[in-house]
């Protein structure tokens, strides 16, 4: 019996650990918008920017606002693969399915009678307690 506890225990705490796995792949793809986001800008702007005057010929001004647009792209792209995977992760089911396991344990065990076990206490413990003099 104690062993089939300690199992749904570990069952439990394994799938509320998928979760938090799950968790944290959003966390990380939200952390990595915010990095694309704030590294990226001034050097990919720049590159950008030139490359589109380049091979369009408009005002460099323009160009830059073109390059800033992409930059921005690939961070909203970023955030919302990180917000699919953080909803997921909430969504998550938990120990649901260790729940119904444990209800299904305990209604078996309802049913069932307890064997008698054999008194293993020491001999010392079995034997009537001496009375103390009060003195």
């Amino acid at each position: 019996m104690s062993a089939l506890v300690h199992d749904e225990i570990a069952l439990a705490k394994a799938q509320l650990r998928q979760d938090v796995k799950r968790g944290a792949a959003g966390s990380a793809g939200l952390l990595a918008a915010a990095t694309v986001l704030l590294f990226s800008l001034p050097m990919l702007s720049f590159a950008l920017a030139y490359g589109f005057q380049a091979w369009t010929g408009w005002h460099l001004s323009v160009c830059f606002l073109l390059s800033f647009a992409v930059n921005v792209l690939v961070a909203v792209v970023f955030g919302l693969i990180g917000a699919a995977l953080m909803k997921k992760a909430k969504q998550g089911k938990g120990p649901q399915r260790t729940a119904a396991s444990v209800k299904e344990t305990a209604a078996v065990l309802q049913n069932a009678k307890p064997h008698p076990r054999p008194d293993s206490r020491p001999a010392l413990e079995k034997a009537e307690p001496v009375a103390r003099s009060s003195a």
